[in-house]
């Protein structure tokens, strides 16, 4: 069976949230003729990394972490966010940057790029790079000499990547230790 036809139509609904348009017939067709002709070329362009099945179970199950996972990332978003800002607004800037090396129990090219990204976008934190013989990431943290505070939450995000990417590993298995020798500098 052919997804990508239906995908397409998918792709060309979301183009009419995204535009946000005015509710008249006039508009929502002429946006979602916009949409299937933008959509319709995309899925067919990208038909080939479609999943042949669609395990919705996995998917349900999947569901209560992803959810868990995006409201602990927007609160360690604002919290980042309002830490950053005192940290600019104080008259002795604190900060003790420093990059720590955190391994990882995700394996999966997905889960570590979520997380990577996750870390990324919180204000900062930057993910340097990437071993992939150790699996571990380089985090560089504008309070990076506090190593609990910036790998705690990385560890609890990595607990539901874990369930949503269905990792061989289990959010209850311990944290590989970290490689060997100086990763920041003093």
């Amino acid at each position: 069976m052919r997804r990508w036809p239906a995908i397409g139509v998918v792709f060309a609904a979301v183009w009419l949230f995204v535009r946000g348009v005015a509710l008249t017939p006039e508009r929502v067709a002429e946006e979602l003729l916009i949409g299937l002709a933008v959509g319709i070329p995309l899925a067919y362009a990208f038909r080939r990394f479609y999943a042949d099945e669609i395990a919705l179970g996995r998917v349900v199950r999947a569901l209560p972490a992803t959810v868990a996972y995006l409201a602990v990332f927007v609160k360690e978003l604002v919290v980042a966010n309002l830490d950053v800002v005192y940290r600019v607004l104080s008259p002795s800037l604190p900060i003790e940057p420093d990059v720590v090396a955190v391994p990882l129990r995700v394996e999966s090219d997905p889960a570590i790029t979520t997380i990577a990204n996750s870390i990324t976008l919180t204000p900062g934190t930057l993910t340097m790079d990437y071993d992939a013989d150790s699996n571990t990431l380089y985090v560089h943290g504008i309070t990076g000499r506090d190593e609990a505070s910036l790998v705690d939450p990385i560890r609890t995000w990595e607990d539901y990547a874990l369930v949503i990417f269905d990792e061989d590993a289990s959010p209850e298995d311990a944290p590989p230790a970290a490689p060997r020798g100086d990763v920041g500098g003093d």
